[in-house]
């Protein structure tokens, strides 16, 4: 979250993408599912519409069809390394022009058109 807020803060402009949304709570209701939390995984999703409400959404799973084969060759040029969400993610990147993602996967390492912020000494003054 710190990173977030400094994104923030910084007044950069935050994109959501449909598919990482998706992943982020199937593992969170996974994780507390698994651990017999059951009552809690209706307050983290409430928690989760509040901050990123589905209007906010970027809705790039339409664009799988067109871009399939390109998702094919950036998993294959990574060598497997990224999968088949990081590429469709890395690919809607390029096309949106945007430069920068946060996140915690060192495989976006591999994208020569993202620079990956991880903490906040990442973000360029």
């Amino acid at each position: 979250m710190k990173l977030r807020d400094a994104l923030i803060a910084a007044e950069a402009e935050l994109v959501y993408f449909d598919c990482v949304v998706a992943e982020a709570i199937s593992t969170v209701a996974r994780r507390l599912e698994e651990k017999t939390r059951h009552a809690e995984i209706k307050v983290v999703l409430d928690r989760l519409n509040a901050q990123i409400p589905t209007d906010s959404l970027t809705w790039i799973l339409p664009d799988v069809p067109r871009l399939f084969r390109e998702v094919l060759e950036v998993v294959s040029s990574s060598s497997g390394a990224l999968n088949f969400n990081d590429a469709l993610i890395a690919l809607a990147c390029r096309e949106r022009g945007i430069e920068a993602i946060a996140s915690f996967d060192e495989d976006f390492d591999k994208v020569g058109w993202l620079y990956r912020l991880a903490k906040m000494e990442d973000l360029k003054g």
